[in-house]
C-alpha cells in the first residue's frame, strides 16, 4: 500500500511543480512588463510585429536627425538675420547723417557716426557661432573681413578686404531634399566697403566739409545705395530660406511624432492591464503554494482516524 501511495504520489508532485514553474514565469514576465513598461523584453519577442517596429524606429530615426539639422541651420540662419538686420540699420543711420551734412553743409559727429557704422559693419561681417564664422564661406575659421579700421580701407582693394570664399553650406532637412544656406561676407558687403573706403580716402570729416569731401559724401552716399539694395535681397532670401527650413523643420516633427505613436502601439504595455494582470498572476500563484503545501501533507492515516 505504501508503494502504491508513493508512485501516485510523484506524478502529483511533478504537475503541482510544473504549474508552479509556469505561474512563476508568467509572473516574471508581467513584472518585467510593469518594470519596463514595454511589452517584450526585445524585438524577437513581439512576433510578426518586429519588421513593422524595426522599420518604424529607422523612420523615426531619420525623421529626428531631419528635424535636428532643421533646428541648427534655423539657428544660424537666425543669426545670420539679426547680423544683416544690424547692418542694414547701421548704414541707413550713416546715410542719413551724409544725406543731412551734404543737404545742410554742417557735419558735426558725423565722423563718429561713420567710424560707429563701420565697427558695426565688420563686427556683423565677422560674427561667428561656437566659433564658425558665419559668412566665411567653407572659410568659416578665419574672420571673412580684413580692414580692422575705417583708415584701413582707404586704398584698399576690395579682393583685398574680403578672406571668405564661395563655398555655400549645404544640409538635409527632409528625405532627399539638400538645402543650400548662407551668404558670404563679400556678397553682403562689397558696395558698402567701397563707401566706406570712400570716406577714408577724403580723410576725417570736418564739422564744416570741404568741397572736396562734400563730393566723397554724396559719392559714398550712392555707394551706400547700391549696397543696401544688394544687402536687402540677401536679407530677403535669407528670410526665404528660414520659412523654408522652419516648415521642413515641422514637418520632420510632425512624422516623428506619428511614428512615435507606432511604436508606442507596437511596443508599450497598457500599465493598467499590466497592473491587474499582475495582480491575478501573484493570486495564481499563491493559490498554488496552498495547494502544494496542503497535497504534501495528505496522508491515508487522516482518512485512518
Amino acid at each position: 500500500m505504501a508503494d502504491w501511495n508513493r508512485v501516485a504520489t510523484v506524478p502529483m508532485h511533478r504537475t503541482l511543480f510544473d504549474s508552479i514553474a509556469r505561474s512563476q514565469r508568467k509572473l516574471a514576465e508581467t513584472q518585467q512588463q510593469m518594470a519596463t513598461g514595454k511589452k517584450a523584453p526585445d524585438f524577437a519577442s513581439l512576433g510578426i510585429e518586429t519588421m513593422r517596429n524595426l522599420s518604424a524606429r529607422t523612420l523615426l530615426a531619420r525623421q529626428e536627425a531631419h528635424a535636428a539639422v532643421g533646428v541648427k541651420v534655423g539657428t544660424t540662419l537666425s543669426l545670420m538675420d539679426a547680423q544683416i538686420a544690424g547692418i542694414e540699420e547701421s548704414l541707413g543711420k550713416l546715410r542719413d547723417g551724409l544725406l543731412s551734412a551734404v543737404g545742410t553743409g554742417r557735419a558735426e559727429g558725423l565722423q563718429e557716426v561713420a567710424v560707429e557704422a563701420f565697427q558695426r559693419f565688420r563686427t556683423g561681417l565677422n560674427s561667428d557661432e561656437a566659433g564658425v564664422h558665419l559668412f566665411a564661406g567653407s572659410q568659416s575659421s578665419t574672420p571673412p573681413f580684413v580692414p580692422a579700421s575705417l583708415a584701413a580701407t582707404a586704398g584698399l582693394p576690395t579682393a583685398s578686404a574680403f578672406a571668405n570664399d564661395q563655398v555655400a553650406a549645404s544640409a538635409r532637412v527632409s528625405d532627399n531634399l539638400d538645402v543650400t544656406y548662407g551668404v558670404t561676407a563679400s556678397d553682403l558687403g562689397q558696395g558698402l566697403f567701397e563707401a566706406f573706403r570712400t570716406l577714408a580716402g577724403s580723410g576725417s570729416i570736418a564739422d564744416v566739409p570741404s568741397a572736396a569731401q562734400k563730393a566723397a559724401l554724396e559719392q559714398a552716399v550712392g555707394q551706400i545705395n547700391d549696397g543696401l539694395k544688394t544687402l536687402r535681397a540677401h536679407h530677403a532670401e535669407n528670410g526665404r530660406r528660414q520659412a523654408q527650413v522652419e516648415a521642413l523643420t515641422e514637418r520632420a516633427g510632425e512624422r516623428s511624432l506619428i511614428l512615435q505613436r507606432l511604436v508606442a502601439r507596437n511596443e508599450d504595455a497598457d500599465m493598467a492591464e499590466v497592473a491587474s494582470t499582475l495582480v491575478q498572476r501573484q493570486t495564481t500563484l499563491e493559490a498554488s503554494y496552498t495547494v502544494f503545501s496542503r497535497l504534501s501533507n495528505l496522508s491515508l492515516v487522516n482518512f485512518l482516524k
